[in-house]
C-alpha cells in the first residue's frame, strides 16, 4: 500500500479535502469540515481511522485482524485499520466509502456534495 495511492483514493471522494490540524504526522480527510478519515502516514504499514456504523465496526473487528477500535477516537463509531499488503484493496476502499457516506449522511442537505461518484451499496465485511 502506497501513501500516494491511498491519498488519491481519499481525495477522489466528492468534496474531500486534506489538512493536518493535529500536526504533520496525521493527515486528516474531511467533507464539509467533518472528518471521515485520518491517516498515520509514518506508520509501517500505514494505518487509517475510519468512521463506521457501530454494529458493523464490531463485526469487522471480529473478522479482520487488521481492524481495531479507533485509536484516539470514539471506539463505538471509529475503527483503526492497518493497511497491510494482505488486506484486499476492495475491502479498505469500501470501508473508506462507507466512512465518507456516513459523514455525508449527517450533513445538512445544503452542505452535501452535489455529485456523488458512488452508488450506496452494502460494504463487504
Amino acid at each position: 500500500m502506497s501513501l500516494v495511492s491511498l491519498r488519491e483514493f481519499l481525495l477522489s471522494q466528492p468534496g474531500a479535502t486534506e489538512d493536518t490540524p493535529f500536526g504533520p504526522e496525521i493527515l486528516v480527510y474531511r467533507i464539509a469540515g467533518k472528518m471521515f478519515a485520518l491517516v498515520d502516514w509514518q506508520a509501517e504499514p500505514l494505518t487509517i481511522n475510519l468512521k463506521c456504523e457501530p454494529e458493523l465496526a464490531l463485526l469487522l473487528r471480529e473478522i479482520h485482524p487488521e481492524v481495531k477500535p479507533g485509536w484516539h477516537m470514539n471506539k463505538q463509531h471509529w475503527n483503526t485499520v492497518t493497511l497491510s499488503e494482505s488486506l484486499d484493496a476492495e475491502l479498505w476502499q469500501g470501508w473508506i466509502v462507507h466512512s465518507y457516506e456516513r459523514v455525508v449522511a449527517g450533513l445538512p442537505k445544503a452542505k452535501r456534495p452535489q455529485a456523488s461518484s458512488h452508488a450506496s451499496s452494502p460494504i463487504k465485511p
